[in-house]
């Protein structure tokens, strides 16, 4: 089996972590070696950076110090983590990945596209995930989700409009490249949006063994 880069995307309250490791057990079950990581994180120095960026702060964080962080977590995650798995054969399942940072760092915090795409290329060189899987649900359903959890990171504290933005830039991303993306109605109820992704079982499968 060849290695697979399999992204999980959407919103606060989407459901991801949750359908994540629904995805992997189905994949288990079939043989398939499977990782599973997160961003902002995935290595004990990365988890680190994940705090700053989350962690609420008297402190106003500027966007390009946020953009930075985030691409900085990821560098380390990729050399340590994500480029050594692929290159062993594993499916990675990675709860966030650059498609975030477009959605909440350029649609949410409204930076240039173009200064994502060069950090981007700069970090990841030609490394893009193989699908990825958008979990999509309207903006006061995922914060309704998200504040019954409990206690909100500096993200979660955000106001709707900084979270439709998110939600329009992933929105945007899908429609223009749909040979990668999959979106899944994530206000759906949680059998029904394992459902969806049980149709995409097959496919997944093909890739693995392809």
């Amino acid at each position: 089996m060849s290695g697979l880069f399999i992204t999980l995307e959407g919103p606060e309250g989407a459901g991801k972590s949750t359908n994540r490791e629904y995805l992997a057990e189905h994949l288990r079950s079939q043989g398939v070696d499977v990782l599973l990581t997160r961003e902002p994180g995935g290595t004990p120095l990365a988890e680190r950076i994940r705090e700053l960026l989350l962690a609420p702060s008297e402190e106003l964080m500027h966007p390009d110090t946020e953009l930075l962080l985030v691409f900085a977590a990821r560098a380390q995650h990729l050399a340590e983590v994500i480029r050594p798995a692929l290159a062993r054969g594993t499916v990675v399942l990675c709860d966030r990945f650059t498609d975030a940072t477009y959605a909440y760092q350029g649609g949410g915090r409204g930076l240039s596209v173009a200064r994502i795409a060069t950090l981007e290329q700069f970090v990841q060189g030609e490394l893009r995930p193989d699908l990825t899987l958008v979990f999509d649900l309207p903006v006061e359903v995922g914060l309704a989700r998200a504040a019954a959890r409990g206690r909100l990171d500096r993200f979660e504290q955000e106001g709707q409009a900084f979270f439709e933005a998110v939600r329009q830039a992933y929105l945007a991303r899908a429609e223009a490249t749909p040979e990668r993306y999959r979106l899944i109605d994530a206000a759906l109820p949680l059998e029904q949006v394992q459902r969806a992704i049980d149709t995409l079982l097959p496919e997944i499968l093909e890739r693995c063994r392809g």
